[in-house]
């Protein structure tokens, strides 16, 4: 395994430019865990395939004179509409983890989502970050503990509060089990520390991820808790996972602030359709009551470009940036987003769009 880059190639121009210089310096365990999905991985080519599918319409002789890709989310306002998704376990592909994720953000002006599974203490990562930080939150066993996580993140100055709700269990990462991946020494979420695993059935062939991480998740959780939730704290509350519409109209009945429109990064049950290919209906339905996110197979500015004309008020990166963190640590990271938000304006320019308020499904080329 190579060591990360010190400066960044000049013929990296592109964020898929940095997945071969990521997979040069990671182990084939740790590929498999951050590139793989469920299953078979239709669902993880199908996020990709359906941004790919969608065509837009090259509009000409728009005013572009005031520009600006500004958007206000939840109390806080951002240069470009994405921020950086919650990724666990980050010294997997950098020394530094979280704390070179943070720097790179702060660096390209982009918030950030913090992993209840991170590998760095969660005030640690507030005391150096200079951005905003929403803090994504697997819901525990121990109730008491969770309060405790959400009550810490809140002190600690995290804007947001990211509840994933489509994990009652990990789904079979197959790619995962056919290399063996376990967390090796010294890697651990060090936020849950003193979190006594709950007990739960094992099955066979199940991986070593599954048999750690299963036992740290709620498969209690249901709506309900929700509301307990929305209790606990002061920070608006978004709920990452919601697929259907049905769900994301009980999403804005509970009271949330926000969803995040996600299969999981393909990571959970395959054959699930793609994130983008479900996101008009659920904008439908929310019809502009709460902000819409949404993950899953944004690799270009386009793509953003056409999950905005689809509904959605923001996206959020996954896979491109921890590339860039496993191949370059901190600038890594910043260049993956400059990438991103250079994308975006010029995709905005040449479909004659000057703001985000004038991107809409017009955008969209039909046919």
């Amino acid at each position: 395994m190579l060591p990360p880059l010190q400066q960044i190639p000049p013929d990296v121009v592109a964020v898929a430019d940095y997945e071969p210089l990521a997979r040069e310096r990671l182990s084939a365990a740790v590929w498999a865990y951050l590139n793989g999905g469920a299953a078979d991985e239709i669902t993880l080519r199908e996020n990709r395939a359906a941004f790919e599918r969608l065509r837009v319409n090259g509009r000409v002789l728009a005013d572009l004179s005031n520009a600006n890709t500004r958007v206000t989310l939840f109390g806080n306002t951002f240069p470009f509409p994405f921020l950086l998704s919650a990724i666990a376990y980050q010294k997997l592909l950098h020394p530094d983890g979280e704390f070179a994720t943070v720097l790179g953000a702060a660096a390209a002006k982009a918030g950030m989502v913090v992993s209840t599974q991170a590998t760095v203490m969660l005030e640690d990562l507030a005391r150096q970050a200079q951005t905003p930080l929403w803090f994504q939150l697997y819901v525990q066993p121990d109730r008491g503990f969770t309060r405790e996580l959400v009550q810490r993140a809140e002190c600690a100055g995290y804007a947001a509060l990211v509840v994933t709700v489509d994990t009652p269990i990990l789904g079979p990462r197959n790619r995962q089990q056919r290399v063996g991946f376990s967390l090796p020494p010294g890697i651990e979420p060090v936020n849950l520390r003193g979190l006594a695993p709950s007990r739960r059935r094992t099955f066979p062939g199940e991986a070593d991820e599954a048999l750690i991480f299963n036992s740290l998740l709620d498969a209690s959780l249901t709506w309900k808790d929700i509301g307990w939730l929305l209790s606990l704290t002061k920070l608006p509350v978004i709920l990452k996972g919601v697929m259907t519409p049905s769900d994301a109209a009980r999403a804005v009945e509970a009271g949330v602030a926000g969803i995040v429109v996600s299969n999981h990064g393909g990571r959970n049950l395959d054959t699930l359709p793609a994130t983008i290919d479900v996101l008009p209906a659920i904008a439908e339905k929310v019809a502009g009551r709460i902000p819409l996110l949404l993950d899953g197979g944004i690799r270009r500015g386009t793509d953003v470009l056409k999950a905005l004309a689809l509904g959605a008020n923001a996206v959020l990166l996954g896979r491109p940036y921890a590339h860039g963190l496993a191949a370059a640590g901190a600038i890594g990271v910043a260049h993956v987003v400059n990438i991103l938000r250079a994308e975006l304006e010029a995709a905005m320019a040449l479909t004659g769009c000057a703001n985000l308020g004038q991107i809409d499904r017009s955008v969209i080329w039909r046919g």
